[in-house]
């Protein structure tokens, strides 16, 4: 409708609607030529850009099935990955060769790593990758039961799972995502997080399938928000709320750089009652609060042009059917907590080649959440806490056995139990408690967290707590339960310095 327009746009880049088709085309040519073809899986290790959208788009006008890397993973875990999905191409940005370098998948892809490079031109940088002549995209259609999407979650064995969409939950997500917004072609939206997780990504792809227009943030940094909300006056946000509460205490904000949105919308962490307030005190209106799951995409928001009540993660979304069940699966009253279950076509169509992993959680067309919910009598719901053990700081997830296996590699560890605690900025910190073998000498509480994070990396814990026993549950395995009990009870002993 409107070619020369803008679709895309970012610090360094600008592209109109026919710039955007015109290099999603032409980089599905060249996945072509590179010799992939429909259903092959290709990664993508990338930081925010507009080139990472236009791969996405690139590889479904190819047939192809996406697989984006968080960026912050390490060596062993993109060989995890590479693994388990058996990809044919990665696509890596520049700055992450070493990581690249040291992993063993890496070097056995089929296709090989296409490394990405941030350059100024008119093609969003894709253009140095781009190959002379292209090849016909011919017998690139797909069903819409194929997979497009392949994201990876942690689960609660430690080990991060494909979650599987096809292009037809995909679209459903996108469609209802769209329609939640209220987005029409008038909006320009900013979805200030990784565009390698479902939120960016999602938001991003329902904005543009609204016909309105991107802003593609590099991080999600004051000093990065607020020039592009200033400069491109968007009218819908959506950031984690460590980011957003960063960005509201930034000295440099000011009423003014959120005049021009209509909604801002915070999740992947509850939301805490002091970004709450600090929010409406800056910008003059409130958080809309949603919920969501890479399993499923945005299930809840409270109406835009509706009430939003403060605290709730809003009503059902377009095309989501939400059911609040006892332990038995008996749906409960309203005001009763109880289990979310979801029944959608945006519902995963299961884990990359884990069957039995699919079947725990997918049931009779229901996904079991393992989240705890409550609804009023006029439908708004309210987040109660994880059934699942899963700790999200930051809007990542960290598996606790990961962490803890981590722990067990060092000499003077015995044995270790990993626990998420309520943090207002961070969503949880991620709290390891540590008994020490006798005969060990004794590290420090920052020896052990830079020892774990040589391992996992950001997963690491901020915090060290050492107990003389760690408590097991009957089958004697570490009780994380009690440990969190400990945690929220205050009775665990101070960090040692």
């Amino acid at each position: 409708m409107h070619p020369a327009a803008n679709a895309l746009v970012s610090a360094r880049a600008t592209l109109t609607w026919e710039a955007c088709d015109r290099l999603t085309t032409r980089w599905a040519q060249h996945l072509r030529v590179l010799g992939l073809r429909p259903g092959d899986r290709v990664a993508s290790l990338m930081p925010n850009r507009p080139a990472l959208l236009l791969h996405y788009l690139g590889c479904w006008k190819a047939g192809l099935v996406v697989a984006p890397l968080n960026y912050r993973y390490t060596p062993a875990e993109i060989d995890h990955a590479l693994g388990v999905i058996d990809a044919s191409l990665l696509l890596a940005h520049a700055e992450r060769q070493v990581d690249v370098e040291a992993s063993r998948e890496c070097s056995r892809l089929p296709l090989g790593v296409l490394r990405f490079a941030d350059v100024e031109d008119g093609e969003a940088g894709l253009g140095t990758l781009l190959s002379g002549s292209g090849a016909s995209l011919d017998g690139a259609a797909v069903a819409r039961s194929d997979p497009a999407a392949i994201f990876f979650t942690s689960g609660s064995t430690g080990l991060p799972k494909g979650v599987t969409h096809s292009f037809a939950t995909l679209g459903a997500m996108i469609a209802s995502a769209g329609e939640a917004f209220e987005m029409t072609p008038a909006d320009i939206v900013l979805p200030a997080s990784s565009l390698s997780h479902l939120g960016a990504f999602l938001f991003s792809l329902a904005a543009l399938s609204r016909g309105a227009g991107v802003v593609v943030s590099g991080t999600s940094d004051g000093d990065e928000i607020l020039p592009l909300l200033r400069r491109y006056r968007p009218t819908v946000l959506a950031m984690i709320p460590a980011a957003l509460t960063a960005l509201v205490r930034d000295h440099g904000a000011a009423r003014e750089d959120f005049a021009s949105l209509r909604l801002c919308r915070a999740g992947a962490d509850k939301v805490a009652a002091e970004l709450e307030r600090e929010f409406i005190a800056l910008s003059g209106f409130p958080i809309d609060e949603g919920y969501g799951m890479t399993e499923m995409g945005l299930a809840t928001l409270s109406p835009p042009s509706g009430e939003i009540r403060v605290g709730s993660i809003g009503t059902p979304n377009p095309g989501y059917e939400l059911s609040i069940r006892d332990e038995e699966g008996v749906e409960v009253a309203p005001g009763i907590v109880g289990r979310l279950w979801v029944r959608s076509p945006a519902l995963t169509i299961g884990y990359w080649r884990q069957p039995e992993a699919t079947a725990e959680v997918l049931r009779d067309g229901w996904l079991d959440t393992g989240d705890l919910m409550r609804a009023d009598e006029q439908g708004y719901l309210w987040f109660f806490g994880r059934k699942k053990q899963i700790i999200v700081h930051d809007g990542s997830n960290v598996s606790p056995q990961e962490v803890e296996a981590a722990l067990a590699e060092h000499p003077a560890v015995a044995l270790s139990g990993v626990v998420g605690v309520h943090d207002s900025v961070h969503g949880e910190n991620v709290r390891a408690y540590v008994a020490l073998r006798e005969e060990a000498t004794a590290p420090t509480a920052q020896e052990l967290i830079r020892f774990a994070r040589e391992r996992v990396g950001y997963k690491a814990p901020e915090e060290i707590v050492f107990l003389a026993d760690i408590p097991l549950n009957p089958t004697g395995k570490v009780d994380r339960t009690a440990l969190k009990r400990l945690a929220e009870d205050h009775l665990d002993a101070h960090p040692r310095p």
